[in-house]
């Protein structure tokens, strides 16, 4: 066999951790307990010794998922020669005090329902500990098994198979009756619901959760698709927010650009509280602010650009080189050396946040002042330095065009936050540089040859990044130097529809990229704010059917086959599609949402804001 499709898999996760689910009924990945654990099942790393989870008729059969409406619950239909059924996959979730203990991510349960005819079932079981480095030494207790600190029940005796260490049971399901696997730590805190009773507790979990959307409208069910996805990707217990619950996932098939992302970026995580402010999740998103006061350390080398999930995880980058990879894309990688980058946009992304969330009167950001004030400082002293960039490049350090820009969105929310809330700090000189780095990244941030923003002041390169800057106020997005951007960016870095960050770009990896989801909703929006609204929306609606069967988006689509690419589900791909329904509604082209978190959107001059007014305003 070969290992399936990146958007053939679902995800189920119960904020704590994820687990990648096929269509055919597999778990190809998993770490227990934590995102950034050792992996228990990593079949999609490498097909042989990765270790698996599948339940599915042992005669040939079609299959179909989807999602219970509004859930992170996976249901997978199986139809063969002799009936059907179907397979519940989700992870144990109550409320949300529960999941924010540090020790009670509760159990993987599974669930198989006989829905017609007789139907022979087997249930294979390849547990292949710490990165499939470690061979499991199973305690054998009839239909529970013990090994290392998990526990696996089945509804009945399970046959241990010790030549290859795997776990096997066979049962014949007739017309509705029902059985339910499960999962989970030893030491597992959380009393045991019966299967059901946890089923329907998930389900009520994700529907409350997902029903405070406030955005109403045709694009209702891709925006709580992917807030469920965001939701799912948030630990909890912390407020650290991962970019990806998986790690080594390629950005081209065969080639070494093959990343961890189980971490929080803050770039990453800024966006993903902005989107989900915008669809109107206004509640309970705090511990994010709890995460960023108690992670978050400005030092003489500005602050880190990720941070891991918890104070006692590992960023060091490795390699393990015993693992095949994805389709034979080496190396897999676990941990990310570019903890010890300097990206000066991170700066502007974490201010920008702060203040829509002050205005959208979610936070007080005299709460984080103490914190706050030292990066404004530090940005006066450091602005003209050289840096790393938002694409994590290899290559070296440049000035970055969107990065400059956005130190001097950092002042201008910082300077505003300070005077309106009288709190202290060197408004004057951090006004005084504001207006300075924006003069210089308008003199030296245009190329007349490319006649558009370029990526840095040292290079004739178009950046996708500039797209966002009439998005975070730099800029008016009616200005004829972003309409120019536009139009270079949509001759020279879009193909079939789809855009790439950048193109032959000092990067420091071999190999090539496929384009960049969420760089095309940057440009969707970036034609919002441009007055062409019409042109956008023809955009969102083809690239909502680029999804997954699922609804789903990876960090990367390739142009030329339409496959999903890169870590996945992808953070920044889902805050794309919210941003756009939402900009989108702003500017009562497509969808509604509420006037006071349109009016905190306009009073940040975010989103879709500017482009309701300058369209407000020619009419």
């Amino acid at each position: 066999m070969t290992i399936p499709a990146i958007s053939d898999y679902g995800v189920i996760g119960n904020c704590h951790t994820a687990a990648l689910v096929s269509r055919s009924g597999s778990i190809d990945w998993l770490c227990l307990p934590r995102f950034d654990s050792p992996s228990l099942f990593a079949r999609i790393l490498d097909l042989n010794q990765g270790g698996f989870w599948a339940i599915q008729p042992l005669s040939q059969f079609e299959s179909q998922h989807r999602y219970i409406d509004a859930t992170n619950v996976l249901k997978t239909s199986f139809s063969c020669n002799t009936g059907e059924v179907q397979l519940l996959d989700f992870m144990e979730v109550t409320d949300s005090h529960q999941i924010c203990r540090p020790h009670a991510p509760g159990r993987l349960i599974r669930i198989v329902e006989g829905l017609a005819g007789t139907v022979e079932i087997l249930c294979t079981c390849v547990p292949r500990l710490n990165y499939a480095q470690e061979i499991p030494q199973f305690q054998h207790f009839g239909q529970k098994i013990t090994f290392k600190q998990f526990q696996i029940h089945a509804p009945i005796a399970w046959n241990i198979d010790p030549q290859t260490h795997t776990l096997t049971c066979r049962f014949t399901l007739h017309a509705g009756e029902q059985v339910a696997f499960t999962l989970a730590l030893q030491d597992s805190s959380t009393p045991d619901a019966e299967p059901y009773e946890a089923l329907e507790s998930a389900i009520a979990f994700w529907q409350h959760w997902a029903g405070q959307c406030t955005y109403q409208g045709h694009y209702r069910d891709a925006v709580i698709r992917s807030a469920l996805a965001l939701k799912l990707m948030t630990y909890a217990p912390t407020g650290a927010i991962v970019a990806a619950p998986t790690t080594s996932l390629p950005e081209e098939i065969g080639g070494e650009r093959n990343w961890d992302y189980r971490y929080t970026w803050i770039r990453d995580a800024s966006f993903t509280l902005y989107a989900l402010l915008l669809a109107g999740y206004l509640e309970n998103e705090s511990p994010f602010f709890d995460w960023l006061k108690q992670t978050v350390q400005v030092e003489k080398t500005g602050i880190q650009i990720l941070y891991p999930i918890t104070s006692e995880g590992q960023t060091v980058e490795q390699t393990l080189d015993y693992l095949q990879g994805y389709r034979n894309s080496r190396p897999v990688r676990i941990g990310n050396n570019a903890v010890g980058q300097v990206q000066l946009d991170v700066y502007g992304e974490v201010l920008s946040a702060i203040h829509f969330a002050w205005k959208a009167g979610k936070y007080d950001p005299s709460e984080l002042w103490h914190d706050i004030c030292p990066m404004l400082n530090w940005i006066v002293e450091h602005w003209q330095a050289p840096d790393n960039g938002i694409w994590e490049v290899r290559g070296g350090k440049r000035c970055f065009v969107y990065g400059k820009a956005m130190l001097s969105v950092a002042l201008r929310c910082g300077v505003e936050m300070a005077t309106s809330l009288n709190l202290p700090g060197d408004c004057d000189r951090w006004q005084q540089v504001c207006e300075q780095i924006r003069a210089e990244v308008l003199e030296k941030g245009w190329s007349d040859q490319l006649q558009a923003f370029k990526q840095s002041y040292e290079d004739e390169t178009l950046d996708a990044a500039n797209l966002l800057l009439p998005v975070m106020g730099f800029i008016e997005g009616t200005d004829p130097r972003m309409i120019s951007t536009i139009d270079a960016t949509l001759k020279h870095l879009v193909s079939n529809g789809l855009c790439y960050r950048y193109r032959n770009a000092p990067e420091g990896v071999t190999g090539h990229e496929a384009s960049f989801v969420l760089c095309t909703f940057w440009l969707i929006n970036a034609l919002i704010l441009a007055n062409r609204v019409d042109e956008a929306a023809a955009w969102f609606e083809q690239m909502l059917s680029r999804s997954t069967p699922l609804g789903l988006f990876a960090e990367e689509i390739d142009p030329a086959t339409g496959e999903h690419l890169g870590n996945f589900p992808q953070a920044f791909s889902h805050i794309g599609v919210i941003n756009v329904a939402v900009s989108l509604a702003h500017i009562g082209h497509t969808g509604t949402v509420k006037s006071q978190h349109k009016a905190a959107a306009d009073a940040a001059g975010h989103g879709g804001s500017g482009a309701a007014k300058q369209r407000r305003s020619s009419e």
